[in-house]
């Protein structure tokens, strides 16, 4: 039986305007759950908005105070950051990926969301004529609605059917060889997915970027959260798989969000390949009338346009934790596990009363448990499974939203509490028989 009936619901679209749930974005799916569940006082669970469930580093608040009671907010940070958070971002790119970054190349922005509109800029501008995306999905919708604020076009592909090397190869060629692409997006895990891209697939993906010119941004917003391996250990393999090892042509975003549960403080790295930053592009220099040097040209003709800069104690604060995590104080995979336990006890709910997970496998293994998750129901769209699930006091978004080919809806495992899970497998118990 439905908790909420067809008349609740349909007022809670209209009142915050939503016009069609089954294709809502996160933000609209949070306010009609909002409204619900203040309307009747009977909790959700909230599977839409990917925010942190995990209370703040507490590292990083203290060194923000230490920073703020001497004096750093009276001043502008530098555009290209503190000396301090670009030295411990190319240390800890070096501990946990085995990559050498300098810290000339490491620039903070006020979010990834920030780093990937600053770069879809630089690179979309960068040559004449190579002016796409191209975004290997399912991916962060957000990314897409950068570009239609830029008025950039785009490509995309579902990476489901182009599992393992030699099939993505053969997409990525197709995808490459009209020569307009610009750039290539994804994240690793994949939000939404928690797929996990493997060495072929990055060895692939590295060696076409070279060959055609492209620029690649790796989204790595949930560093070392494949809990399947241990990446926990600084300076130790295994590290943390990545296309740096394969091109030139990267552009590595780390957000402080996730892995310290930092995300209200907004700040990340964009972290530039040392040959990237250093290349000059005469028709940057003739737009912003500069020397047209990649690096210089995204952070002081691009990002600080933006943003000028990020919070100065903020950045103190992700200084300050990324060295603690490289002495191997701050251990931010096992501080962040409980999103692994998580995921385990909702999808074993969600699987036993008649759900699948879409997105199963990567190439050599069962996908992982983490921060996301996707699930499908039957003969269900995901637009349809949005809304059913709405009435049984179920949040979550619809894979088409995100670039998905599949059928389902992705889940978010950050606002799961304990006294939820008995709620949850009462009302997918409820869903289950009204669905059969």
């Amino acid at each position: 039986m439905k908790i909420f009936n067809e008349q609740l619901v349909a007022d809670a679209c209209r009142f915050h305007s939503v016009t069609n749930l089954s294709k809502a974005t996160i933000g609209e799916v949070l306010l009609v759950a909002q409204y619900l569940e203040n309307k009747t006082g009977i909790p959700f669970i909230r599977m839409d908005q990917g925010s942190p469930g995990l209370p703040m580093n507490r590292y990083g608040i203290e060194a923000e105070k230490n920073a703020l009671d001497r004096g750093i907010g009276s001043q502008y940070p530098a555009a290209d950051g503190i000396t301090e958070l670009k030295e411990a971002a190319s240390r800890f790119i070096k501990s946990f990926i085995n990559v050498d970054v300098s810290s000339r190349a490491c620039v903070p922005t006020t979010g990834s969301v920030a780093a990937s509109f600053g770069s879809f800029i630089a690179c979309t501008q960068r040559i004449p004529g190579k002016d796409k995306v191209l975004f290997i999905d399912p991916g962060f919708p957000i990314q897409k609605s950068q570009l239609r604020v830029l008025s950039v076009q785009w490509k995309e592909f579902d990476i489901y059917e182009y599992r393992g090397g030699p099939a993505l190869e053969t997409k990525l060629e197709e995808m490459l060889s009209s020569g307009d692409v610009a750039a290539i997006i994804y994240s690793n895990p994949n939000n939404p997915a928690w797929i996990c891209l493997e060495e072929d697939e990055l060895e692939v993906i590295g060696r076409m970027a070279t060959r055609y010119d492209v620029v690649v941004l790796e989204d790595l917003a949930y560093f070392c959260m494949d809990y399947r391996r241990d990446l926990s250990h600084p300076g130790q393999p295994p590290y943390l798989p990545t296309v740096a090892r394969y091109t030139d042509n990267y552009i590595l975003m780390l957000s402080a969000s996730k892995i310290f549960s930092y995300a209200g403080q907004r700040i990340a790295m964009c972290c530039i390949s040392d040959k990237l930053y250093v290349k000059q592009y005469p028709a940057l220099a003739q737009r912003y009338m500069d020397a047209g040097v990649f690096g210089v040209t995204l952070t002081a003709s691009i990002l600080y346009m933006i943003t000028s800069g990020c919070t100065a104690s903020t950045q103190y604060g992700y200084a300050h934790m990324l060295n603690l995590s490289c002495d191997g104080i701050i251990n931010f995979v096992e501080d962040t596990r409980e999103y692994e336990h998580r995921a385990h006890r909702m999808k074993e709910i969600f699987c036993r009363h008649g759900f699948s997970v879409v997105y199963d496998r990567d190439v050599s293994q069962e996908v992982g448990d983490g921060f996301f998750f996707t699930l499908g129901y039957g003969n269900l769209s995901g637009e349809e499974l949005v809304v059913e699930l709405m009435h049984y006091g179920v949040s979550c978004i619809s894979l088409s939203t995100t670039g998905s080919l599949r059928q389902g809806v992705r889940g978010c495992v950050s606002r799961m509490r304990d006294e939820l899970y008995p709620v949850l497998d009462e009302r997918m118990r409820e869903f289950e028989n009204d669905h059969k």
